[in-house]
């Protein structure tokens, strides 16, 4: 019986043309560009779908993969490249590749198709482990990447339900309620939260480290003064100017990030409010900026290189078959001491009513 001759290969051209698009846009489709129209993003998808199309990259042998990929969507940020740092510094520990990759649009990681044939994108270019540094809407390419066996590893996860997912983080809620409890011990009754997007886990993890120092103080919290938005530094300012021209203005401001408190620590200058001695701030995260801000930052320091080791050693780990003893690996936080803290008004009527 004559062998059956195997079907060609799928190419990008073959994709090109069921989609009536060009070869350049299939492309840009597939590594997620945001510049593709939904309509023929959602064209191109269906068309590799329907034949087939895998990357004609020539994959790397089994057991040869030298190299991690790091994702992100916002590489400006200090946050981010205090972690790159870490994940740098431990993959050239073991002898490893790091490729840098921007996140595909949400359109495009967010569909089921665009996020396999993004992670085999991946995999064929020879990666052993993908890390995925505050990565939002990642819940396809962590599918996509398990049914490859490609190990991912989420730093921070934003907007993600996802049950087996492996994440590496800090003691977020432990964090804040030391900075807040340091914030009631010198006084401060009236404590202002500018907090990251409700999506995020490690956001949601300080609210509610804030919240318990106050409960545990017994001191109530107040709706009017909890403000959620994006970790940046405009989100601060412009909460900071709507918290500090209110007649009740709180005392003290604790923000989910340094970012946010650079932003607050503008507005009070702005608005000839002094730091400390009229308004108390902490931030989250102890990037070198926080020693740069006039007055310099008191914030909850992170171990944020260590979370990158810890990233980069929990994919090798699980590249070399070895489940993770915990899927969820919390790093220790402390509260780092400055100049934008000081006593609030509870502390200075106790200290006048003993003299």
């Amino acid at each position: 019986m004559p062998t059956p001759t195997p079907s060609p290969r799928a190419t990008l051209a073959d994709v090109a043309r069921a989609a009536g698009v060009s070869k350049a846009t299939v492309s840009k489709t597939l590594n997620g560009r945001d510049d593709v129209a939904t309509t023929t993003r959602e064209r191109v998808l269906a068309a590799v779908a329907e034949i087939g199309y895998r990357p004609t990259t020539h994959p790397v042998p089994p057991g040869t993969a030298r190299a991690l990929a790091v994702v992100f969507d916002i590489p400006a940020s200090p946050y981010i490249m205090n972690v790159l740092q870490g994940v740098l510094s431990s993959t050239t520990d073991a002898d490893m590749d790091l490729l840098v990759r921007l996140a595909p649009d949400l359109a495009a990681r967010t569909q089921r198709t665009a996020a396999h044939a993004w992670v085999a994108a991946q995999r064929d270019a020879g990666v052993a482990g993908i890390i995925g540094l505050t990565l939002s809407e990642p819940d396809a390419l962590l599918d996509a990447a398990a049914e490859a066996g490609v190990p991912f590893v989420m730093v921070d996860p934003i907007d993600t339900r996802h049950r087996r997912m492996v994440s590496v983080g800090s003691s977020n809620w432990a964090g804040a309620r030391a900075a807040a409890t340091h914030l009631i011990s010198l006084g401060h009754r009236r404590i202002a939260w500018i907090g990251g997007p409700e999506s995020s886990a490690a956001a949601r993890d300080r609210f509610h480290g804030y919240r318990a120092a106050l409960d545990s103080a017994g001191i109530e919290l107040e709706r009017d003064l909890v403000r959620s938005d994006q970790f940046d530094v405009a989100a601060g300012s412009r909460h900071a100017r709507d918290l500090l021209t209110r007649p009740d203005r709180p005392s003290a401001i604790m923000a989910a990030d340094d970012e946010i408190a650079v932003g607050v620590l503008a507005t009070a200058h702005e608005l000839g409010i002094d730091v400390p001695s009229a308004l108390s701030v902490i931030g989250f995260d102890d990037t070198p900026q926080a020693a740069w801000t006039t007055p310099p930052l008191t914030s909850v320091h992170q171990h944020l290189e260590g979370m990158g080791r810890m990233a980069v050693q929990t994919a090798l780990t699980m590249a070399s078959g070895v489940r993770p003893a915990s899927r969820h690996v919390e790093l220790a936080t402390t509260l780092t001491l400055r100049a934008t803290t000081g006593p609030g008004p509870h502390h200075v009527e106790s200290a006048a009513a003993h003299r």
